[in-house]
């Protein structure tokens, strides 16, 4: 993003140049010839996709074109945002700098916004040039990035640690072969919870990289629910929990079948895991509005309305210490809301204290197309 701040920077300060270089030559003629040089000067900074505002040594402004103003730090012929003023300042004594501002919610009008600004010295007269760059949202992805490191980082601490340790304990216990096998048996449990995060992390990543869908085929409703089904029931018997399929389901979507037996696999992972014993879980699907709706409802003891806002949010967990209890990382659902959205659907979630939750996965349906014999003989199994 530097890169491409300079860059701007260089060809706006090309023609800012240029259009000091005709004012200077307006102001030798008459007020009412402006020059063709300067026109041309004008209209080029006008067009640049940066914010772009000259000042003259009295901080008045003397040019500045529509991205300058549409961003609020121009009123009338004076800069608006006193850390610009005091940027100009230092750059008539160091003759360029680099730095972020950031510009208020009041000043804009709308939500607050970092914007990288370039400064230069045109002159020995104190003339300033700013060129503003709106990099409000790559630096949300540098912050997001550096969380999602810090998260890792913490998450792969766990287990981790614990299979060091218990390497550690089970050469101590050589001579223990009940100690022996009960160390190895956490041994293989922690293995298996970092073989699961680093596997959803890599599912995560090529998600969340814009790395395209395989390719689209008409998919069964019905399919999906009956995969997701059987790779989670072994963890439902477990525990005892009923795992139950309502309506027909015979909606069929466009899209990648495996990575939706994936977002239902996680849904309904995470119903079993925080339903009590004995409860039932139940999957229904239904068309609604040019979409599939497959809802996963729990009888378990729902979740607080303050944390369902963000629990689609990568590494988030209500309970850290019952996830960690049942092997969550707070990967699944980040991992659903991706998949949701790169098949041009989403997912939500309405929950209730002691009543349980229903987790609603939607999916465009797809077109009016034939599904293959095999699909066919699947749906109807």
């Amino acid at each position: 993003m530097e890169a491409l701040i300079a860059l701007a920077g260089l060809v706006a300060g090309i023609s800012l140049a240029l259009a000091l270089v005709a004012m200077r030559r307006r102001s030798a003629t008459e007020p009412t010839q402006p020059t063709v040089g300067f026109d041309v000067a004008r209209r080029v900074v006008e067009l640049m996709e940066p914010g772009a505002v000259v000042v003259d040594a009295d901080d008045s402004v003397i040019l500045a074109n529509a991205a300058a103003r549409g961003l609020g730090v121009v009123r009338g012929r004076e800069l608006a945002v006193p850390h610009l003023l005091r940027l100009a300042a230092t750059v008539r004594r160091t003759g360029q700098r680099q730095e972020d501002v950031r510009l208020t919610a009041e000043l804009l009008g709308a939500g607050p916004r970092t914007v990288g600004v370039q400064a230069m010295r045109l002159d020995n007269r104190g003339t300033v040039a700013l060129l503003l760059l709106d990099v409000t949202e790559s630096r949300r992805i540098e912050d997001v990035r550096r969380d999602f490191m810090a998260n890792v980082s913490h998450e792969l601490k766990t287990p981790v640690g614990a299979l060091s340790l218990l390497a550690e304990a089970m050469q101590d216990a050589s001579n223990d072969p009940e100690a022996i096998r009960r160390f190895s048996a956490r041994a293989v449990h922690e293995a298996q919870r970092l073989n699961r995060l680093v596997r959803e992390l890599i599912d995560l990543s090529r998600l969340q990289g814009g790395e395209p869908l395989p390719e689209r085929n008409p998919v069964s409703v019905r399919v999906v629910i009956a995969e997701a089904m059987d790779r989670t029931r072994l963890a439902a018997d477990a525990r005892a929990i009923r795992l139950s399929v309502s309506g027909a389901a015979e909606e069929v979507v466009l899209g990648a079948e495996g990575q939706l037996v994936t977002a239902l696999t996680n849904l309904l992972a995470n119903a079993v895991a925080y339903s009590s014993p004995g409860t039932t879980v139940t999957v229904a699907a239904r068309s609604q509005s040019g979409f599939a709706e497959i809802a996963v409802i729990d009888q378990g003891e729902g979740i607080p309305p303050g944390d369902q806002a963000r629990i689609f949010e990568r590494f988030y967990r209500v309970d850290p210490a019952r996830a960690t209890a049942t092997g969550g990382n707070g990967l699944g659902l980040a991992i659903v809301k991706h998949i949701a959205t790169n098949h041009g659907g989403g997912v939500r979630v309405s929950s209730q204290l002691g009543a349980g939750s229903t987790f609603t996965l939607r999916v465009p349906l797809a077109p009016d197309l034939a599904l293959s014999p095999r699909q066919t003989q699947e749906a109807h199994s």
